[in-house]
């Protein structure tokens, strides 16, 4: 199913990677400056492994699927996550478990639709009302239950305390935020509230946030563990307030406009540009290149599974192109998000897969890799792809489904039903219509009928908002 995004993304990465290396990509790995070619992905010959994978799963926030050079972006330039790239699978067609931030972390950690979970219905969760039950499974308990040490780095945004938290929910150590989003030196939240946090008791550090998170992740990765290990790395870049390290005199108003009760002031609506924007991301890259700097210093690079995401589509500055709408829309530009897998010891490198994909499928195939099983109470949603990333085995024929307020999606195939806030069916094949704007339904009533009944059937087995 190869498809005009794979070829145009592969030339985007192949002339952003040249151009990185041309600009030099600083301390913390250094990038080829010839990229071999990408091939389309296929599971390497079985291999002996001695020991179950650590995990590194790293979030990007409101990262858009052109964002990186090696996705095709004309202007930013992400070295070490092309390098990322280059040593594992870059996916084309990976999707988001929704179209904002704290659905999609819930459908993360539980590897199950959002609306199968009370707080995973507030879409984001705004307030201390919601958040992820203590008592469900998730992937980090599942884990630690099979005898590995977890952690959660950054942003959480599954609920506030004292009811909800990352230690009350499987991980060991939480270093970072509860809400999300947060001013990048001050650490102030929405609510004007102070928002870092060790465990559940603060912690002052005033320094830029970006910075903080990957010296805490870096320190985490050089640890002797003694056993497996995962770590949910989830950084706050590039989510407003478009603030970048050393722009103190932003910060410093931003501060002052929540001090004087502005509630609005973090959403920085009178700020930001491309360029600054293009300052975060590159941010953002150095600052995962430095993680992976440490992993390998550490000895661990080669058993250590890295996945790179973004926890949904792009917003305000981030580049899309070629697809429609943004964060908070079911069009493929509010979901659609760059993947990059990376497991030397597991998977050949340079490959490149437009499999449709989509967050839950993480979590079943992370589980698997880990010899950990779902709770039978809880089914998941996701289907496991690691029969298909290790033994090449193809993965059936499903679908990937969607419910944000006032929209619906699913995809089949090649095949996209969609029904935004206009509230008209329509159905897209996005094989020769990435774009979304030719609207076949008027052409295959069945097909649309199909799809909208399937939809209908999964969304009468979630929870009512």
């Amino acid at each position: 199913m190869s498809t005009p995004l794979s070829r145009r993304a592969f030339g985007g990465a192949a002339a952003g990677a040249a151009a990185a290396a041309a600009l030099g990509t600083g301390p913390a790995e250094a990038a080829p400056a010839a990229p071999p070619a990408e091939r389309p992905f296929r599971a390497a010959r079985p291999r002996r492994r001695s020991r179950r994978p650590n995990v590194l799963f790293i979030l990007g926030d409101d990262l858009g699927w052109a964002d990186l050079s090696s996705y095709g972006s004309p202007h930013i330039h992400t070295p070490h996550l092309d390098r990322l790239a280059r040593g594992g699978v870059r996916f084309t067609d990976a999707y988001s478990g929704s179209a904002t931030c704290s659905p999609t972390r819930f459908s993360l950690y539980t590897g199950r639709y959002p609306g199968r979970t009370k707080g995973g219905l507030a879409e984001p969760i705004a307030d201390k009302s919601a958040g992820l039950d203590p008592t469900h499974p998730t992937l980090a308990s599942l884990l630690r239950d099979s005898g590995y040490a977890t952690a959660l780095i950054g942003k959480w945004h599954c609920g506030h305390l004292p009811d909800h938290s990352p230690t009350r929910s499987g991980w060991d150590e939480f270093f970072g935020n509860f809400g999300g989003a947060l001013e990048y030196y001050s650490k102030l939240g929405l609510g004007g509230e102070y928002d870092l946090y060790e465990g559940d008791a603060e912690c002052k550090d005033l320094r830029y946030y970006t910075r903080i998170l990957t010296e805490r992740a870096s320190e985490y990765v050089s640890r002797d563990h003694g056993k497996p290990w995962l770590l949910n790395l989830n950084f706050t870049t590039p989510h407003w307030p478009w603030i970048a390290d050393g722009d103190k005199e932003a910060s410093a108003e931003i501060v002052r406009r929540i001090e004087a009760g502005d509630r609005s002031a973090l959403w920085h609506q009178d700020g930001g540009s491309v360029e600054k924007y293009k300052e975060m991301v590159e941010d953002l890259d150095r600052s995962v290149g430095r993680v992976l700097a440490a992993l390998r210093r550490s000895g661990q690079e080669k058993d250590t599974l890295v996945l790179f995401a973004s926890d949904n589509g792009g917003e305000r500055f981030s580049c899309n192109w070629p697809l429609a709408g943004n964060k908070g829309s079911l069009q493929e530009g509010g979901i659609r998000v760059p993947t990059i897998l990376r497991w030397p010891a597991g998977i050949d490198g340079g490959q490149v897969s437009d499999l449709p994909v989509f967050t839950p499928d993480w979590t079943a195939t992370l589980l698997e890799l880990a010899g950990a099983r779902p709770h039978p109470a809880y089914p998941l949603d996701g289907t496991s792809l690691a029969g298909h990333l290790l033994r090449g085995e193809d993965v059936p024929e499903r679908d990937l489904f969607w419910r944000v307020r006032g929209e619906r999606a699913l995809r089949r195939g090649d095949w996209k039903y969609y029904r935004g806030k206009s509230g008209r069916d329509q159905l897209f094949h996005l094989a020769e219509d990435t774009r979304e704007q030719a609207d076949r339904a008027p052409f295959e009533q069945s097909r649309l009928a199909g799809l909208r009944a399937a939809w209908e059937r999964i969304d009468a087995g979630l929870l009512r908002y």
